[in-house]
C-alpha cells in the first residue's frame, strides 16, 4: 500500500532550491524522473553511485524539488520511490533587486479524505 510522505508546507529557502539546481548531477535526476522511481533505479539510469544518489535526491527533497513516497508490502520490506513536486521553478527579481524562487506545485487530484479513503480500501485488500 502507497503512503504519501508528509511535505512540508513553509517553502525553503532560496539558496537552498537554487543550489540544488546548480548541479548538473541533480538536474539529471530531474530530467530523468518522468515516473516515479527507486533511488537503485535512479543510480542506474543517471550512472551515479547509490551513495551519491542518496545524497542527491536528499538535497533535492529538502529543497522540495522532490517528494518521496514508500510503498509498504505485506512481508514488510518497503520500497521508497521519487517523484517530482513541481511543475515549473522560476526567479523573480523583486524592486530591490532580492532574488525568489517561486515553486509552481501540481494541482493534488484528490481531496485528503479521498486519500484516506484510498488508503483503507488498500489496508483492507493486503489483511
Amino acid at each position: 500500500m502507497p503512503r504519501r510522505s508528509t511535505v512540508d508546507d513553509s517553502p525553503p529557502e532560496s539558496g537552498v532550491i537554487l543550489d540544488a539546481l546548480g548541479d548538473d548531477a541533480t538536474r539529471d535526476i530531474l530530467e530523468t524522473l518522468t515516473e516515479p522511481m527507486t533511488a537503485s533505479e535512479l543510480s542506474d539510469r543517471c550512472e551515479i553511485p547509490l551513495s551519491t544518489m542518496y545524497r542527491k535526491l536528499e538535497r533535492l527533497t529538502d529543497a522540495s524539488l522532490l517528494v518521496e513516497r514508500t510503498q509498504i508490502k505485506r512481508n514488510g520490506q518497503h520500497t521508497t520511490r521519487y517523484a517530482r513536486n513541481f511543475a515549473s521553478v522560476s526567479v523573480e527579481l523583486d524592486a530591490e533587486s532580492n532574488l525568489s524562487v517561486v515553486i509552481d506545485r501540481p494541482e493534488e487530484t484528490a481531496t485528503a479524505d479521498q486519500r484516506l479513503e484510498e488508503l483503507w480500501a488498500q489496508i483492507k485488500e493486503e489483511t
